[in-house]
């Protein structure tokens, strides 16, 4: 059997991506927040190393969706009927993106909390 080449690999994936934004809530949410957090550490003007830090963050949480997507797919797909054991792996796979959405916003906080305080309070203050 052929392997398909390089592009229609890339297809195969973007179009697993737009799936998963399409009909996963909580991608698109991601996603928007991503966009958000980029667009404050950008008005921030953050140094590259912390807004790659923060790309890298919300590739990941992005990443941790899709997997959660294939894993629910091949569950339904497995187990169409409700099981003890298709409940633990979707519930596992979710817990995997909260844990990364967690640590994503801690990240966030770190790196966005103190230049964006700053920023307010001199607002606040008039300087």
């Amino acid at each position: 059997m052929k392997q398909p080449g390089f592009w229609r690999s890339m297809t195969h994936a973007w179009e697993g991506l737009v799936y998963t934004v399409r009909t996963q809530l909580n991608a698109k949410i991601h996603l928007c927040v991503g966009f958000l957090v980029l667009a404050v550490a950008t008005w921030l003007r953050l140094d590259f190393l912390h807004l790659s830090v923060l790309v890298l963050t919300i590739g990941a949480v992005l990443a941790g969706e899709t997997i959660n997507t294939t894993v629910e797919s091949i569950v339904d797909l497995l187990s169409p009927d409700w099981h003890e054991r298709a409940k633990i792996a979707k519930d596992v796979a979710a817990a995997g993106v909260l844990i990364l959405s967690l640590t994503a916003v801690i990240v966030g906080l770190l790196i966005l909390g103190p230049p964006l305080f700053e920023r307010l309070m001199r607002v606040r203050l008039g300087s």
